[in-house]
């Protein structure tokens, strides 16, 4: 199976080019959901976060208080890489458990941090959502409520644009209206498809 890798940075429009791949019937492995998941009351992650972050990073329900666990790291270098080092093996060894389970010609697997990631999963292909960071900033503060120096001291802990455009093998560009973004989605399903069977008759 082709394993497309979709990322880009916050409020770039990653879950709208996911649903819109899903229109065609491709098969969407999410890194955030499977992350969600993990940290849900009762699993035994929140042990080891509580442990690492203090235990005033779960809510009196012991659930986790994402708030003050996202001020944490995005704050301090070092506390996000001991965060990562928890969670990326789980939502990596996820991705594969998901991945193996799949038929399609090709999936996408959504990854917000594949290019920073140390350890990435492995995938053929890297898909860039990419926009101008104003329009990052503008998106993420009126969809999550989030002042403008937080928004951007959250992209300022991720990757470049530069740098991830020079990484990426493909390129969707979210800063028109819908059909032009709905256009680019079609354009490539159809080159993974033909990709995909191309791959599977030369195997």
């Amino acid at each position: 199976m082709l394993k497309i890798g979709l990322t880009g940075g916050i409020g770039s429009g990653k879950s709208t080019v996911c649903r819109l791949f899903a229109e065609f019937g491709v098969p969407i492995v999410d890194a955030d959901l499977i992350a969600r998941q993990l940290v849900e009351p009762g699993q035994p992650v929140l042990s080891l976060i509580a442990k690492s972050f203090g235990q005033q990073m779960l809510n009196q329900d012991g659930s986790l208080n994402r708030a003050r666990l996202r001020d944490a790291v995005f704050t301090d270098a070092d506390k996000k890489r001991e965060l990562d080092g928890i969670m990326h093996p789980l939502v990596y060894g996820k991705i594969a458990e998901d991945v193996r389970e799949l038929t399609a010609d090709y999936c996408i697997i959504a990854v917000p941090l594949l290019l920073e990631s140390k350890n990435p999963y492995v995938v053929d292909r890297v898909l860039l959502i990419d926009c101008p960071v104003d329009l990052q900033i503008a998106r993420v503060t009126a969809r999550d409520k989030l002042t403008r120096q937080q928004v951007q001291a959250i992209i300022d802990s991720q990757m470049s644009r530069p740098e991830r455009l020079s990484k990426a093998d493909d390129v969707i560009e979210n800063i028109a209206g819908p059909e032009q973004l709905a256009e680019q989605v079609k354009r490539l399903h159809n080159s993974y498809t033909l990709l995909a069977t191309v791959r599977t008759q030369s195997a």
